[in-house]
């Protein structure tokens, strides 16, 4: 049975429904990898809190896939994929090593409970690299729509793509709601996206779609053709 349950290519992205342990030996080497890891702090399902006070019911399916965070031999996979890696939660893994540059992402929160910043872990030769960038509240910055628990800004991920210019391909092995891979589209990158939950996957499928609908004023991008689903091969 191949580990591949799904496949659909729009554009320039590839997005894949599987165990990314299973599909990442099946994929050739990439320019990079940005990805954000479940960091096992319980934000999922009914299991997402926001500091004791629980999401309302429907806000988040009901999964358990934050459990626990991303294993040793899922580092060891992905940093074994491409030779740059931009890696979120980075401080809860092991496998990762010190570092010069962490990417920092001030989500300008205010006085609250929050974490003011998340830190991306990287093995760039450059100095630490921070982004103000307010998620929180109703004068938060961009228009995104929160699909995911642990979904980041587009505008985050497409800062953090500006750090690698010269990766062509990037590949997120925990692709969630895509994100990553709609920055890629808008800034005119390939990506490889690999997500095991069907829901997500789907709707990683239509946030791709509708960032190539809408490309990147900057960015010389061609409408893409028509989605295409790969066969099953069960």
């Amino acid at each position: 049975m191949s580990p591949i349950l799904r496949e659909v290519t729009i554009g320039d992205c590839r997005l894949i429904q599987g165990d990314c342990l299973e599909v990442m030996p099946l994929l050739g080497k990439v320019d990079a990898v940005v990805t954000d890891p479940p960091y096992g702090i319980g934000e999922s399902g009914q299991k997402n809190r926001t500091r004791g006070k629980a999401a309302a019911p429907g806000d988040y399916k009901d999964c358990y896939w934050d459990n626990q965070p991303a294993s040793l031999a899922h580092i060891t996979a992905i940093r074994a994929m491409a030779k740059h890696q931009i890696i979120f939660g980075g401080n809860y893994f092991d496998g990762l090593g010190p570092t010069s540059c962490w990417l920092v992402w001030d989500k300008q929160n205010g006085e609250n409970d929050f974490a003011d910043c998340e830190l991306a872990w990287t093995n760039l030769q450059k100095a630490v690299r921070r982004v103000y960038w307010r998620w929180n509240g109703m004068i938060r910055k961009g228009d995104d729509v929160r699909e995911h628990p642990t979904q980041k800004p587009v505008g985050v991920m497409e800062w953090c793509l500006t750090h690698i210019p010269d990766a062509e391909t990037i590949l997120d092995p925990f692709m969630g709601s895509g994100t990553t891979l709609v920055a890629c589209a808008k800034m005119g990158r390939k990506s490889i996206g690999i997500e095991l939950d069907s829901d997500y996957f789907d709707i990683a499928c239509e946030r791709v779609r509708k960032a190539y609908e809408q490309p990147d004023m900057f960015v010389e991008a061609a409408r893409p053709p028509a989605p295409e689903q790969g066969g099953l091969d069960l």
